[in-house]
């Protein structure tokens, strides 16, 4: 396979998905594609607002485009680039069950999902405390969103089938990086 390794996160939002994939793209170079992203952008496109209309959006993709629809474009996009210029591409955000088994057919033994946890309490405490344009959601909007991952999007899934669980229960990254690191050495990516 000539496609670079796919190293996917997956976790709850505020769990730490963002800051690994950031941390590995800062220390490696390696590009990250959001899943969250192309939502948001659709969601743009449409002139809605990100915390009230992202459900209805996403849920109209998967509905018109099929329910791995974010997987089979991100996976396009990868299957463009050449493993020898770039290694490793960094996934964050992989919600569903029908996208997990999308990029495990397409990149069968190159993918490497790592679930990333936090308590709930903490999760939701950085997910308020966010300070950017497209993610600021209150108490309940979160809770309803976190709902509609597990129940509409079988989000608890790749989370449970993981190749690797990351432990982001403080407030120590660098905790959460040491973890991050053993991995991707166990693994012979680094």
């Amino acid at each position: 396979m000539n496609t670079p390794y796919v190293i996917a996160f997956v976790g709850m939002p505020g769990s730490g998905k963002g800051t690994c994939s950031d941390y590995l793209s800062e220390k490696y170079g390696w590009p990250i594609m959001h899943f969250g992203n192309m939502v948001y952008e659709e969601v743009a496109r449409r002139g809605l607002d990100n915390v009230s209309d992202e459900k209805a959006v996403r849920k109209d993709m998967r509905d018109k485009e099929g329910p791995a629809v974010l997987a089979k474009r991100i996976g396009a996009n990868i299957k463009k680039l050449n493993s020898k210029t770039t290694p490793v591409v960094l996934l964050d955000g992989l919600y569903s069950w029908s996208e997990y088994t999308f990029l495990s057919e397409t990149f069968g033994d190159h993918l490497l999902v790592i679930a990333v946890t936090a308590p709930k309490s903490l999760r939701r405490q950085r997910v308020i405390d966010r300070k950017d344009s497209h993610r600021n959601y209150t108490l309940d909007q979160l809770v309803s969103r976190e709902i509609s991952e597990i129940e509409d999007l079988e989000k608890g899934g790749p989370i449970a089938y993981a190749d690797y669980t990351l432990n982001n229960g403080t407030n120590n990254t660098n905790d959460l990086f040491v973890q991050l690191e053993s991995v991707l050495k166990d693994n012979q990516i680094i």
